[in-house]
């Protein structure tokens, strides 16, 4: 077949150049989750609080391009920022074999893991959008409360919260929520029975394909990806399907597995209450 030789539009050669120029962007990852200044702000005002530190003494080393491990940290200064997440046990490492205080953003799910001798998990399940778009669970790690391992602060929490609240106010789209009579079927509801596990066929003569009900049409709305009208016979098979695949969800959503405590985790727990008793 002989090859066919034309010369490239305008827009063909954008898209191209578009494409090369791409290949040698930085590519973010979940380490740049840069912190909104007045979510920033806000922690640091409750640390400051908190923990009765001088704000002039506050030291931010994770920056672009930035070292902390090259940074200076004055005497009596406090490390208060967002560091990458993926060696935040690192840093926490160093931070503490330097006697370096520290209050630190981290991960929600995974802080237990943060292990650096000491430190303390401040649990407060923050949903933070950051400057990047990605929307994490966020917790944080500090040596400054050595008397705790764990603690919750709803306080803090609140606080985030409402600033976040504020973030985000007008970018999130509101999308419309439709509900349908028995007779149609949409491809949502057919996931919805498939991801439970329930067979559900519908044969072609009871199926007709509609874009939108005459109601919608007033509204100027329609079925989102299109619908299917059903016999009374198939609609009635769809409503007991859906109505198996919600049971099966919500068995799925309340069974927990229960772990036990071997003997020696529980002989742990004991040796810990005696030791508190004295």
């Amino acid at each position: 077949m002989a090859k066919i030789n034309r010369q490239m539009t305008l827009a063909e050669m954008d898209q191209e150049y578009e494409q090369f120029v791409e290949k040698f962007k930085p590519k973010r990852t979940t380490d740049d989750c840069f912190t909104p200044p007045n979510i920033y702000e806000t922690v640091l005002m409750w640390v400051v609080q908190e923990y009765d530190i001088d704000p002039h003494k506050v030291v931010r080393p994770f920056w672009p391009g930035g070292s902390y491990e090259t940074q200076d940290y004055p005497e009596g200064c406090t490390v208060v920022d967002n560091p990458p997440f993926s060696i935040i046990t690192k840093i926490a490492r160093t931070y503490m074999e330097a006697g370096i205080r520290f209050f630190l953003f981290a991960p929600y799910l995974t802080n237990f893991q943060i292990r650096a001798g000491g430190v303390t998990h401040i649990i407060t399940d923050a949903s933070i959008t950051y400057e990047n778009g990605a929307k994490v669970n966020t917790a944080f790690v500090t040596n400054l409360d050595p008397e705790f391992r764990i603690r919750t602060a709803p306080d803090l929490r609140a606080a985030i919260m409402a600033v976040e609240e504020e973030n985000t106010r007008g970018k999130k789209k509101d999308i419309p929520k439709y509900s349908y009579p028995p007779e149609v079927i949409t491809a949502t509801q057919a996931g919805f029975i498939s991801r439970y596990g329930i067979d559900l066929r519908i044969r072609d003569g009871e199926a007709y394909w509609v874009k939108d009900l005459d109601s919608q049409k007033e509204k100027k709305k329609q079925i989102f990806g299109g619908g299917y009208l059903l016999s009374e016979s198939a609609a009635a098979r769809k409503a007991e399907a859906e109505q198996a695949a919600g049971r099966l969800k919500a068995e799925r959503e309340t069974a927990a597995t229960c772990w036990e405590l071997s003997d020696r985790e529980r002989g742990i727990i004991k040796a810990m209450e005696r030791r508190s008793d004295k």
